[in-house]
């Protein structure tokens, strides 16, 4: 599919492997080649498994992108917060394998998915928006609102705390924890678990427990536009 996404397609089930450096950094060829990806998976039907290198789903937006000028990071922004919402409201389920780090538009990865297992170890999983002095994104506030247990959303947001992956099941990043050997295996169980069901009923479910949260996102997103730009 592409040298940045990886795509493998096995008895109905696509999996998406990110592939970009050491820190998988989500640029505008990276979101490019996500939604050229889930265009192939929705066109074969599958349950998607989306997952990163060894140690790493994300470590977010690329920042060459996002400190190159404000027509560059508001093009980047919207285009990431349109493909959270087009995970969201993705036909077929979506899981994401988390193979260790997940930062910033990584851990907005996970808050996207239907189902997220991560990986136990030293990896850390949140939001550093304003450890690094950036103010987070409407779009992204509430995705985070939704998604999030409501006691680690302020602390997430506000806070910037960030979460190991077992704590990040508490707070709401994450569904499941498995060792890193385990991850491959659980995450296809998960996914041949969620072939089972009618996909019919779950596209038309999905939409209608999302509706609100879709709503918000597409006002948010044109806010976002309007203050970022």
């Amino acid at each position: 599919m592409s040298e940045l996404i990886a795509y493998h397609l096995e008895d109905g089930i696509a999996t998406l492997t990110l592939c970009n450096g050491k820190v998988n950094a989500i640029s505008p060829d990276v979101i490019a080649a996500f939604n050229a990806a889930l265009d192939q998976a929705v066109a074969d039907r599958a349950v998607v498994i989306i997952t990163g290198q060894p140690g790493i789903l994300s470590g977010g937006y690329d920042l060459k992108v996002m400190t190159s000028g404000p027509k560059e990071a508001v093009a980047l922004v919207t285009s990431g917060s349109t493909l959270a919402r087009r995970l969201l409201s993705h036909p077929f389920p979506v899981i994401v394998a988390c193979p260790g780090h997940a930062v910033a538009k990584g851990a907005f990865l996970l808050l996207s998915a239907d189902y997220r297992i991560g990986v136990d170890g030293a990896f850390s999983i949140g939001l550093n928006e304003v450890q690094i002095g950036m103010t987070m994104h409407h779009a992204g506030i509430e995705l985070a609102r939704d998604r999030l247990a409501k006691s680690a959303f302020h602390r997430s947001v506000i806070n910037g705390e960030m979460f190991n992956p077992k704590s990040a099941v508490e707070a709401g990043f994450l569904d499941q924890v498995v060792s890193a050997q385990e991850l491959q295996g659980a995450a296809l169980a998960a996914a041949r678990q969620l072939k089972k069901i009618n996909m019919t009923a779950h596209k038309n479910t999905k939409l209608k427990v999302r509706k609100a949260l879709l709503d918000t996102l597409d006002h948010a997103i044109i806010l976002d536009q309007e203050h970022m730009g």
